[in-house]
This record gives C-alpha cells, structure tokens and sequence, in this order.
C-alpha cells in the first residue's frame, strides 16, 4: 500500500531536510523506523534546542535575575530573550504580559485560583465546553466548588462542533469567565475564539483560551483575538517540557494577586507585609526551568524560521490525506468531522478496542495515542471509551500516512 509521493516542502524548506534536524526520528523500533504521529501529546526536538538546553548547564548554568556576576547576568539575558521571542510570536502586547509556567495546565490553574477566587461568587457563571482537556475542566469545577460559582457547558453536535447558539443563550450578565479550547486535542475541532470573545465581552466576561494545540499548528495573534488571557506548553511547540507560558493582559494582571508565594515574586519583606513585584514577576515565585525556557525560545525561532502559515498549510494536507485513506477503511469510524480542524485524527475500528491498536501500531513502528486523550466527558458525548488519535506535526511525511494505514490494515486481519 506504501506509495511515492513527491518531494514535500514546507514553505521552502524540504521535510526530507527538516526531519535532519531532529535526531530522534532516525531511529528505529522494533525493527521498523520509527513513525511518530504522537505529536499531539509531545513534539520531538530539533538539535538547535537540544543544543541550547545542553549549552546553558554546561557554559553558563547559574541562577537568574539575582545575581550580579556574569554567569547570572547572562543566563538572566538569555531568558528574558526568550521571553520577548514569546511575546512576538503570540503578537503580545508587551513582554510584562508574559509569564513562565510550568505548561498549559498550571497556567489554566493560575487563572482560576488568582482571578476566579477574587472575581467569582454565588450566583456567577463560569462557561466552558464538551471538548475540554481535563485541564480546563478540573480547574474550573475546583474555583466553583470553594466560590459557590455554577458552571455551565457548551454541547457539541455529531461532527465534534460547538453549538454556539447554546453558548449565545448560555451568555449573560452572570457570565464572569469563559474558558475554551482553541483546538481540540482529540478531534482537532478549531474553535472560532475570536468571536466567542467577542460575544463573551458584549456580556461583561473575561475569556481565557487554551492554546496548548493551537500555538504548534496555527498562527496565534492575541491581539486579534481580543482574549484576556491564553496559555500553551512548551514542550508541545517543540520545546522542553517542565515549560510553558500564560499571556495575560497587563491591566487584568496587574489587579490578580499572585498565585504562589516566596523568592523573585516580592519587591521586600517583613513579618509585618510583604510587597509584590512588578509583572511579570510577580507570578514567577522561585527559580525558574532556566534551561526549559532558553529551549523554548529556541524552538519558537524554529517555528518562525518556516513560518507558522506554511506549517499550518502543510500540516493541513496531510491530515486530508490521512483522513481520505482512513475513510475508505471497512470498520473505521473518524470521531470528529468538523469543517474547521488540525493537527490529529482520531478514530475506532469495530473489531479492535484502541489500546489493542495502539499495541499493534507499536510493533510496526507506528506511535499514536490510544485513551480518553484527558477529554472523558467528550467519550461519554459519543458513547465511547477511547479512540486511536494521530497526530501529526510539520516533520511528518505522507508516507508516514502510508506506514499508518498498512498497521491499521494490520490490526484488520488480526481482528478480523
């Protein structure tokens, strides 16, 4: 089933000279070269980050922004670049508007606990969606819990996309936060955030927006967005994990408490009070992961160097692919067919539970994803337990595809 296909580009970058830059794709497993379409829960590293990670522990590794000897002072210019490379490629508004995380999910956490604590109260409503990682679920259901806030939930229709004349009727003046998935990490539904911002203002709401599978596959502009706050995880665009960023606009951050306490978040202390940094600072309590973001602005300059249009375009070509090869499959039902969508596939086979193709996949070589991807109530939405879900990035191929399909093929005539 394996076929040829023409030399692949992106932009002007050949794949087949892309895939150069990340060592890891070269190996083989179980025999097979490896096929990673598990993109969706980490990227691979390009060796310029690899090599940025490396170089900081071992030229100059010091502790930052306190120090006044030039290790510090270096490695405190080398993470605050990174921090204005963030700010660039989200089209920020300015650097104080960025702060470092852990990943999407302590970001989403920070918004809850500093925000939703002061600003939410019995009688208030907090809007997310059937489609929402776990992560901006579980939050959400915490804050409401300890403030008395209700929330409420967007239903999807068969093809995996919001109703957003629900969300239109749901919207009112109780409506205080709303948080929503910009793509879908298990049926690669692109939400449209910029108006559901816009509807969420009209009613006097703050709009957070999980870009943890956005930001790798699309050009994200918060500004044209309009959204209070975004979030995505370093290690999902390439980078390290153990990072990842909040954007926030600077007049909503200025008037949040901070998140954590101690070291780097305080301007001075006393047993009697403590006064709070300036932003971005003043959510940064502690050292940081010095070398994760030194690696994220290292893998954001990859990104931008072959344009974030041109990996979306690419990216989009191949999941057409890969959707018209699965479609023709006996058996093989997608879950999600939306008309906007990127970055991943999921899909069943009647014969075989997810896990037993994921296990199948392996041996070939093939890596995916099998589970509830942290979306289970989105499974109990279509009545199933977990789905096989690829997940491609820019340095996937269309013969990857073709590797894909012959395991799935495979799974077939074990399962019958």
């Amino acid at each position: 089933m394996s076929q040829q296909h023409i030399k692949e580009y992106v932009g002007d970058k050949s794949v087949e000279e892309i895939r150069k830059d990340f060592p890891i794709l070269s190996q083989k497993v179980n025999g097979k070269p490896l096929v990673y379409l598990d993109n969706g829960a980490t990227t691979q590293k390009p060796l310029t980050v690899i090599n940025a990670i490396s170089d900081y522990y071992k030229e100059y590794n010091s502790n930052i922004h306190r120090g006044v000897h030039a290790l510090s002072q270096f490695a405190t210019d080398k993470y605050e670049e990174s921090r204005g490379k963030v700010r660039a490629f989200i089209n920020a508004g300015a650097e104080e508007e960025i702060i470092f995380v852990r990943g999407t999910t302590e970001a989403i956490n920070l918004v809850a606990e500093s925000y939703g604590r002061s600003n939410l109260s019995s009688g208030d409503d907090v809007i997310i969606s059937t489609m929402e990682h776990h992560s901006n679920i579980v939050p959400w259901q915490m804050i409401c819990d300890n403030t008395g806030a209700t929330l409420k939930v967007i239903p999807i229709d068969d093809n995996g996309v919001l109703m957003l004349d629900e969300y239109e009727r749901m919207l009112s003046s109780n409506t205080k936060i709303v948080s929503i998935v910009h793509q879908s990490n298990t049926l690669g539904t692109i939400n449209p955030v910029k108006m559901m911002t816009e509807m969420a203002h009209d009613k006097g709401a703050v709009v957070l927006v999980d870009g943890a599978q956005s930001a790798p596959h699309l050009a994200v502009d918060v500004q044209e967005i309009g959204c209070d706050f975004f979030a995505f995880s370093g290690h999902k665009v390439c980078g390290p994990t153990g990072v990842g960023i909040l954007y926030g606009k600077k007049d909503i951050l200025e008037n949040m408490k901070p998140y954590q306490g101690g070291g780097d978040m305080i301007r001075s202390v006393s047993f009697e009070h403590t006064s709070y940094n300036d932003l971005p600072y003043k959510f940064e309590a502690g050292t940081p992961n010095i070398a994760g973001g030194i690696g994220l602005g290292v893998a954001l300059d990859y990104l931008v160097s072959l344009g974030m249009s041109n990996i979306a375009a690419y990216e989009k070509e191949l999941l057409l692919y890969a959707r018209q090869q699965l479609t023709g499959m006996s058996g093989l039902r997608i879950i999600g067919n939306a008309e906007q969508f990127g970055g991943v596939v999921s899909f069943v086979m009647e014969s075989a539970h997810p896990h037993d193709i994921g296990t199948i996949l392996d041996t070939e070589g093939v890596a995916i994803r099998t589970g509830h991807h942290c979306t289970q109530p989105l499974m109990d939405r279509f009545d199933i337990p977990a789905t096989a879900r690829a997940s491609v990035s820019f340095y996937n191929t269309k013969s990857d595809i073709d590797a894909l399909i012959v395991a799935v093929d495979r799974v077939s005539e074990l399962f019958g």
